[in-house]
């Protein structure tokens, strides 16, 4: 399997991608999120690029069919029923509806990577199960890092080498580009204390100023949900690997 990291989700524009497994990592918050709402019982998460374009969304469906979602900056957006806290999304809330999310990363580079001939969303939640599903994909592999804003991550480049790493534990033989070099050596550094990383990065900083600490908990808990969010004709649902 070759493997190419995108360290920021810009990488993808222009890729050609309809003959890979393409993994779009958001470690801080979107994946995380995404993936306690699908294990909770919601039907499915529609990602959208704007505020405007999910409201749009909304109005294909009965009130209590859906959830509207999302954040900018980090900070619920008005008028929404959820922001982008994984905590938010407990069965009471979701279970049985569609969550139409938008965020300021995580949803634009997973649109961003709608070609690829598989997508699904990772985060340290789901590491083991993600890295199943892309060894039985049987494709090249992209893992693509959403970032901050443009920049790197570190928390998604660890993220990306820690599932390099789990396909190597389960036999797979791996190809790998410079940048996928990087993840497994940031993945070997942060292993041990994936807690660093909300100092260590600049989103987890600003998460924790926001007062936003049992977030960032939620979103280390590694292998936490064992379930792979599969993004497939505009939805992302539950697959298993």
């Amino acid at each position: 399997m070759r493997v190419h990291v995108a360290l920021t989700a810009g990488e993808l524009d222009g890729a050609d991608l309809h003959a890979r497994t393409v993994v779009v990592i958001d470690v801080f918050r979107a994946a995380t999120t995404m993936a306690t709402a699908l294990a909770n019982g919601c039907k499915g998460v529609i990602p959208v690029l704007t505020p405007e374009q999910a409201r749009q969304r909304a109005r294909e469906f009965r009130r209590d069919e859906v959830v509207l979602a999302g954040e900018r900056g980090g900070e619920p957006i008005d008028g929404f029923d959820l922001g982008n806290s994984p905590l938010e999304y407990t069965a009471d809330r979701i279970a049985g509806r569609v969550v139409i999310l938008t965020t300021t990363n995580g949803t634009r580079a997973l649109l961003r990577a709608s070609s690829a001939a598989a997508t699904a969303v990772a985060g340290l939640v789901n590491v083991k199960a993600i890295a199943q599903w892309a060894q039985d994909e049987a494709r090249d592999l992209t893992l693509a890092c959403a970032g901050e804003a443009g920049q790197v991550s570190v928390e998604d480049t660890v993220c990306a080498g820690l599932i390099l790493d789990a396909i190597s534990l389960g036999g797979g033989a791996l190809e790998l580009n410079d940048t996928a070099a990087i993840a497994r050596s940031a993945a070997r550094e942060y292993r041990h204390r994936l807690g660093d990383l909300r100092a260590e990065s600049s989103w987890g900083r600003h998460l924790l100023a926001s007062g936003r600490d049992r977030d960032l908990a939620a979103c280390l808990a590694l292998d936490a949900w064992p379930i792979v969010p599969r993004f497939r004709n505009g939805l992302v649902a539950a697959a298993q690997p």
